[in-house]
């Protein structure tokens, strides 16, 4: 592995220059670094681990659990009476049955570390930099999303597979519930939406098992939802860090605190998450880059992805060149290839060059005069993505689904 070195990754300190460089290891290499877990859990939020490898981890609570409810036929009923149950303060209905009751009642509470102005600094950074999460947490995210062969078939062939739209608005509504500044308190939504995704993945540890499409092991291992995280976190954080976007001591703390947060009360164990930005970037260069390569699933989803994106940039989708393009840029050519993102000779070089001086413009760094034309046809297309992610988690719910992709 001379071409790439995790130190030489982790010193670039960038979202494009860590793809970058992850994208000189093919799959076969990747399937080299798959070797013990070496990560140090000293650097974990929880200060040590047991020694547990992540990969063969899952949710030893939630799992068994939905596995009864599924035994049971209960499913449709507990969809019906968690349906209306919104608020993080708000009573469990009655009638559930009672062991997912008090596994419900033991998940919502928040960890023992929390620190309320940690929480509050990262709700005010979500807000006051709503766009450039979007871009990086969100569409960037979601671009690797379909660049991780486990993920990218895990969604595919889960019911959320036959209608991506939809699976995209529940994936959302974490998005929308995280970012209010009682997010995590009385009257937020964040608990609940994180309990009710906890159960999906239960779910669908539990249905994936029965389809005849599934390949490999259970899906949604502990390592599988630690890459997530890092689509989310680390590749955001690199991401504002490379464009110059102005980030305060207390607003990067704050901003990884949310997502430990987030993290913990999606069942990842404290003892694999980072406890800091240093122990992120460490983390993520180990886990990502034997995590990722391409999938004829990823290529499809993909595809749709940028198909949403485009209609959400002009009805018709006539944008779809400079969607290509700014997906392009956002994950680097690599994982663009795996994903059959086709390149564009005009637009490629136009947004390599227009976003970061438009980044920097808004964060008043630069005069007017040297952002491009083309970098408001950029930052129009960001205000609608962003209007678009920030609302339509308010106007759906996150069910347990029933059954794996229809067909």
């Amino acid at each position: 592995m001379a071409e790439l070195s995790r130190r030489k990754v982790l010193i670039s300190g960038t979202a494009v220059g860590a793809l970058g460089a992850l994208g000189m290891i093919s799959p076969v290499q990747a399937e080299a670094l798959s070797g013990d877990w070496t990560w140090p859990a000293g650097g974990s939020v929880a200060g040590s681990g047991s020694g547990a490898d992540p990969r063969w981890v899952w949710d030893d609570v939630a799992d068994p659990l939905l596995a009864s409810l599924f035994d049971r036929g209960v499913i449709p009923e507990v969809n019906r009476l968690l349906y209306d149950w919104n608020r993080n303060d708000q009573p469990l209905p009655a009638g559930l049955p009672e062991d997912l009751r008090a596994f419900i009642e033991q998940a919502r509470q928040l960890p023992s570390w929390v620190e309320p102005a940690k929480v509050d600094a990262g709700s005010r950074f979500h807000a006051l930099k709503g766009n450039y999460i979007v871009v990086l947490a969100i569409v960037g995210a979601g671009m690797l999303a379909t660049a991780i062969p486990k993920e990218a078939r895990a969604v595919y062939y889960s019911a959320g597979g036959a209608d991506l739209k939809d699976r995209v608005a529940k994936t959302n509504i974490l998005a929308y519930a995280v970012r209010p500044q009682n997010a995590w308190r009385a009257g937020g939504t964040a608990v609940v939406e994180a309990v009710k995704t906890r159960l999906v993945h239960a779910a669908v540890r539990h249905l994936l098992k029965s389809s005849p499409h599934w390949p490999g092991p259970i899906p949604i291992s502990q390592e599988d939802m630690l890459v997530t995280w890092h689509t989310l976190a680390t590749y955001s954080m690199r991401g504002m860090r490379e464009w110059k976007v102005r980030i305060s001591s207390a607003e990067a703390e704050g901003y990884l605190h949310s997502l430990q947060l987030l993290g913990h009360m999606l069942g990842i164990r404290d003892e694999f998450l980072p406890a800091t930005w240093d122990s992120s970037y460490a983390q993520s260069d180990l886990v990502l880059p034997r995590n990722m390569g391409p999938t004829p699933e990823g290529v499809e989803l993909n595809a749709i992805l940028r198909g949403m994106l485009a209609e959400l940039t002009s009805p018709g989708g006539v944008d779809r060149s400079l969607v290509n393009a700014f997906s392009r840029y956002l994950t680097g050519d690599q994982v663009a290839d795996w994903n059959g993102i086709p390149r564009e000779p005009l637009w490629d070089p136009v947004v390599k060059t227009a976003w970061p001086l438009l980044v920097r413009f808004r964060e008043g760094l630069i005069g007017l005069p040297l952002v491009p034309a083309a970098a408001w046809l950029l930052d129009e297309m960001v205000k609608k993505w962003t209007t678009y992610y920030l609302t339509k988690g308010a106007q759906t719910k996150i069910v347990i689904p029933t059954g794996n992709r229809p067909g």
